[in-house]
């Protein structure tokens, strides 16, 4: 018989997520020592997952679907309607294998030399510059990563705005009131934006390399043979572009980890081997995206506890990345956990768990862990700075959250 589990006290906890933060689930299972927590959230019941056996069952295709999960404030932003979060079986199959078709071996060498060369370039500029926020920068150095890289063509005076609408896609999933309605506005500016352009390569009006992320959005066919929708193409190349400028707020914690730990700053200079540790550390260590939304697609019992058809589930990451029961001595950074780490799909999880070809893990992740190596292995070996006094705290509460300054960098040198 299936028994009851803690369960929060109370009518609803959707002001406990903005409370809580990215340690909404967290507090919740690992104060049980369990995978699973039951709350409510909208008024709807919902199961809290965490840990590794929490992110197998979420990523179980027979029990949990995508379709009609996503809250519409985080679709209508973050997203966008029609995009491939937002498919099952074997429509997500296909729509899967159009993304996975552009991380190649050759793509994301492609992505790394790009990302490489813009560090030169936005260095350069830097030092003539009094003082450097590096996230702000690091927003327009990854725009033009993303598009050159996707062969959208930008202007230079654009890369400003475009670079903000992207950004507030970002920061806008999570709030209420005038930054989400300025996300909403920022969405339907970029997809304004990807429409034309695929509508001018459409009609060979705009040229562009068979293999980039814009041809392929532009000639997909879905399963019945038609091109996308302009507007769905749109939304799938901007998903494309978005999460390598999300990437500004790893670059963030990652400069921040090399000023705490600075003898790796030196390791990463010197051998390369450990490039990918630091970047896997600073991936699992500082908070990225909080938790992911699935429905129940029948009646199904786990761990005692009776899962209902169409329930709401929201997995942890974030907790997930800190679970004793997978990292020993989680709250401490030790990229040499990544030496010889040989885990699972379903332990380290910043973007999400599970099977990249047949399941609904991050096809992102690759190009993210190639733009991370470039740029640290580029801070490391080229970069010079000072820092002013500054407040590189971040909260937990806040959602994305970045160190407060933004880091802020002084009489900045690539040597």
């Amino acid at each position: 018989m299936p028994v009851q589990v803690p369960k929060d006290k109370g009518i609803d906890r959707t002001l406990s997520i903005f409370m809580d933060g990215y340690e909404f689930i967290q507090k919740r299972t690992q104060k049980h020592h369990l995978d699973v927590y039951e709350t409510k959230v909208l008024g709807k019941k919902v199961a809290l997952l965490s840990g590794e056996a929490g992110v197998k069952l979420f990523y179980d295709n027979e029990k949990m679907k995508r379709n009609g999960a996503m809250p519409p404030h985080i679709l209508n932003t973050l997203f966008g309607k029609g995009g491939v979060q937002t498919l099952d079986g074997k429509s997500h199959e296909h729509r899967k294998r159009l993304f996975m078709s552009l991380m190649t071996p050759e793509g994301l060498d492609e992505l790394h030399k790009l990302t490489t060369r813009q560090w030169d370039a936005y260095t350069r500029k830097w030092e003539k510059k009094n003082k450097v926020n590096l996230f702000e920068e690091s927003l327009e150095l990854l725009t033009k990563v993303g598009c050159e890289w996707a062969g959208i063509p930008i202007e230079e005076k654009a890369v400003p705005k475009r670079s903000k609408d992207l950004n507030r896609l970002i920061e806008g999933a999570s709030k209420i009131g005038p930054q989400y309605l300025a996300s909403l506005r920022a969405r339907n500016r970029l997809e304004k934006w990807m429409e034309s352009v695929i509508h001018r390569v459409r009609l060979g009006q705009q040229e562009t390399r068979k293999g980039s992320a814009l041809y392929e959005m532009a000639f997909h066919q879905d399963l019945n043979g038609d091109l996308l929708d302009k507007q769905v193409a749109a939304v799938e190349l901007i998903n494309v572009i978005r999460p390598l400028v999300a990437i500004s707020r790893y670059l963030v914690f990652g400069a921040v980890a090399l000023e705490e730990n600075p003898e790796w700053k030196e390791k990463i200079h010197s051998h390369d081997e450990l490039l990918r540790c630091f970047v896997q550390e600073v991936r699992r260590y500082y908070p990225f995206f909080p938790f992911l939304a699935a429905l129940t697609t029948k009646d199904f019992e786990w761990q005692q506890y009776h899962f209902k058809q169409g329930q709401m589930v929201m997995l942890d990451l974030y907790g997930t990345n800190h679970d004793p029961r997978i990292w020993e001595n989680p709250d401490h950074f030790d990229p040499g956990r990544f030496k010889d780490y040989k885990g699972s799909i379903y332990e380290l999880v910043p973007q999400g768990g599970g099977d990249y070809d047949t399941g609904h893990r991050c096809p992102g992740e690759w190009p993210t862990i190639e733009v991370m190596k470039a740029s640290f292995s580029f801070m490391s070996k080229h970069l010079t700075y000072q820092l002013p006094k500054q407040d590189m705290s971040y909260s937990l509460r806040v959602i994305p959250t970045l160190p407060k300054s933004g880091f802020v960098m002084k009489k900045v040198c690539n040597k």
